[in-house]
């Protein structure tokens, strides 16, 4: 997977690209779709997941199947990572 940093409209000093894209490997990311009705090539895309570093990062993105473009980035919230962590062990 390739990631398209050019031209971030975040700061990237607060979250680091490279603990965004281990979000993306994180076996246990929680990756939500747009809603149904939504125009396909405007179709934004949620992941909450967590770095090798164990922080929790919350982003927004839009992928043409072979480039992710990461639209905005944080660190995940209290209640975001409750939720992350319910799912973990969901899955487990």
């Amino acid at each position: 997977m390739e990631f398209d940093w050019i031209d971030v409209s975040f700061d990237l000093t607060a979250v680091p690209p490279k603990d965004i894209e281990e979000t993306f490997e994180d076996p246990f990311s929680l990756k939500l779709l747009p809603d149904a009705h939504a125009d396909p090539s405007k179709a934004r895309y949620y992941n909450l997941g967590k770095s090798l570093t164990g922080h929790g990062i919350f982003s927004v993105f839009w992928t043409d199947g072979k480039r992710y473009r990461i639209v905005f980035a944080r660190h995940m919230t209290q209640v975001e990572n409750d939720f992350y962590e319910r799912k973990k062990v969901e899955d487990l």
